[in-house]
This record gives structure tokens, sequence and C-alpha cells, in this order.
């Protein structure tokens, strides 16, 4: 962020104004201010009062303070007004507003998270892309992958900054504050990343974000994308692997779109058609008719790729034990899952209602 900015609204407010105003930084730096010879002093122990304040102002050595917006658990900027009188604590909150609109005009025009995630967000159009790029500096074409990272149960806002320590990079990594559960890292990646590279990556922030904060999250990644303009594609594809994964990949925290398989294309069909392909699948009995045991055996069937002597292993019974459940599967539905067409049909019949469960639909 440029002082200069700050300098600026500064000597506007000067002459309006007949207190001491100005801007601190994360580490307490004087960055502008009304009475010049203060800047560059260093007040850490200022960071220390508003880190520390119960609410947004604080008080220091005759001083008011107030935190500018910033997306981390910790302040960026903190605006000041001599004094720790009812005027001082007015004064100081107009000033922030004054200073959070002119930050937030600068950040629009120089700062890259900023544009980055106004890509994600699609809140940018595509000729300003390449026109804002180029203003930037920033690479457009590399290969970079888009994480989104969401916590379960209750939210920490310190995650963003686990996330950022493990990639500090702030001119290639760019990790952004979608909303209170949820924190997107688009990530550089080397020529030639594969899908290891990025199970890397996630189970990287997942074991940081577990043992630092105790919090659990799980986390979607996009396909890998060449090009900024693609980057909004990536992170509704890891939204979508979350989203996908909690239906039919509930015991995983890492889902990877590439890896959704035929789930991805169930998610996206409207739920009439589910319902008309189970009645359909099922004419002789509902799939509800299947006791436990009996969807444990298919499950189990299909896990060890149709073979019969291995399921009867893993099963812990006879194999005409197993014979005679799968025949009974077959008078039961009329799908014989020894063949192939069949065990497929009946595995995505399983997937579909599934699906129409995670939707609140029994049948």
């Amino acid at each position: 962020m440029s002082s200069r900015m700050f300098q600026s609204v500064v000597l506007q407010m000067k002459d309006s104004v007949n207190r001491t105003v100005g801007v601190i930084d994360a580490d307490g730096m004087v960055v502008a201010c009304s009475e010049l010879t203060c800047i560059g002093e260093h007040w850490s122990g200022a960071v220390v009062a508003v880190n520390g304040a119960d609410s947004s102002i604080a008080y220091f050595e005759g001083k008011t303070f107030k935190p500018l917006a910033g997306w981390g658990a910790q302040f960026d900027y903190a605006a000041f007004v001599k004094g720790e009188d009812e005027l001082a604590a007015s004064l100081c909150a107009m000033a922030v507003v004054a200073f959070n609109g002119a930050k937030t005009y600068y950040e629009e025009k120089h700062d890259k998270a900023t544009f980055v995630k106004n890509i994600i967000s699609d809140n940018i159009l595509l000729g300003d892309i390449y026109t804002q790029a180029k203003e930037l500096h920033f690479v457009s074409e590399a290969p970079r992958a888009a994480f989104l990272v969401r916590q379960l149960g209750p939210a920490d806002v310190t995650t963003i900054d686990v996330i950022q320590g493990l990639f500090p990079d702030k001119q290639t990594d760019f990790v952004i504050s979608i909303n209170e559960t949820d924190v997107a890292l688009i990530k550089q990646l080397p020529e030639g990343a594969d899908a290891r590279e990025l199970q890397k990556i996630a189970k990287q922030i997942a074991t940081a974000v577990t043992q630092e904060l105790g919090i659990k999250v799980v986390i979607g990644i996009g396909t890998v994308v060449n090009h900024i303009r693609d980057l909004a594609r990536a992170y509704k594809e890891a939204g979508v692997a979350i989203d996908v994964g909690k239906v039919f990949e509930n015991e995983k925290t890492i889902i990877n779109y590439e890896n959704l398989g035929i789930g991805r294309l169930i998610y996206q069909l409207p739920t009439i058609l589910c319902q008309m392909f189970l009645q359909e699948v099922f004419k002789k009995n509902p799939i509800d008719a299947l006791d436990q045991e009996t969807l444990l055996t298919i499950n189990k069937f299909f896990e060890n790729n149709l073979n019969v002597s291995e399921t009867a292993r893993k099963l812990f019974v006879h194999r005409n034990t197993l014979v005679y459940r799968l025949e009974k599967i077959k008078k039961l539905t009329g799908l014989d899952l020894r063949e192939f067409d069949d065990a497929i049909t009946f595995k995505v019949a399983l997937m579909v209602k599934k699906y129409l469960i995670s939707r609140g639909i029994e049948s």
C-alpha cells in the first residue's frame, strides 16, 4: 500500500480537523501523519493496544486508534487521532471511512490479490482482465491451481493467516478470504505439475490448519489452468468438488474435481430425472426394499471389482453364500451384479439415490 495515498487523504483532512491525524501499519510504523515530523516513527505499543482491544477502538499514549478494513485476523493499517475523548473517537471513525475508501480504490487499481479476487468472483469483465493484468505487470500465462479451503464446525478467522504463512510470496500465490468459512488459494505451479503435486499442497494446508488451530477442513481442488482468464472456472470447480464430495466422497478431506467421475454428472441432473431413473431401474422392487446386509454385500462387491472370491473373503463368508446373496439380489431387482452392464446400472442407481437423499428427497 502506498503511504503517499494515505498522506494525500491526511493533507485533505488537515484543514478541516483541528487534531493530529495519521495512519500506522501492522508493525506500528507511522506511514502518514498531519504532523510530518511523526512520519517514520515506530509505535510498537500501539500495535499491542489495537490487537488487544475488546472493541474496534483502542487508546495509546493520548491517541485514539481504529483499524482499517482488512482480510486477515490482524490489522494491516489503523487510523489514529490525537486525544482520547469522544470527539477523538468520532474523528477517528470518520477518518477510517475516508482511508478505507482510498484504500479500496488503491487496491482495485494496484493490488494483485484484489485483482485475482475480482477474477474468481466474476466481478471483472474479460476485456478488463487483460488491461489490468498489463497495468499490474501480472503474468497472464502460467500454470495455476485453485484450492478452496472450507472450515467444518466453528470458523476461525486466523485460518487465512495460517495459510498465508505457508505461501508468503504475495506476487505469485494469493490467499483470499471468501466468507466466514471459506478461504481460497490461487497457487502458481511449476511447469508439468501433476495431481500428486496438487494433493501434496492440499495436504500441507489441511495439516497446518488442523495442527495450529485444531480445525477440520475439507479442501476442493480445481483443474490446472494456464491463463488468468480461466481462474474463475478453476475456482468454481474447486467449489463443485467440495459440494459433490459431500455427497459421494464424504469420508475424504481433499477432493480433486478431476477425480469426481460420474458423481459430477449426477450432481448436475434435475431431481425429477433422477427419480424417474430409479423407478425405471427398480421396476420389481424399490431400492429401499434392500436391507443393510444386502447393501453391504453390494458395496463390497463393487469395491472388489466384481470379484466373487475376493468379496467373499473380505466379507468372511463362504463363496456359495455370496453367490446365494447375489441371486437373491437378482430376484429382487432383476439385475445380475455379475454382469458388467447390470453392475454399472446398479452402481449409478446407488449414487443417484445418495444424491436424492442429500437433497432431502427420500423416495
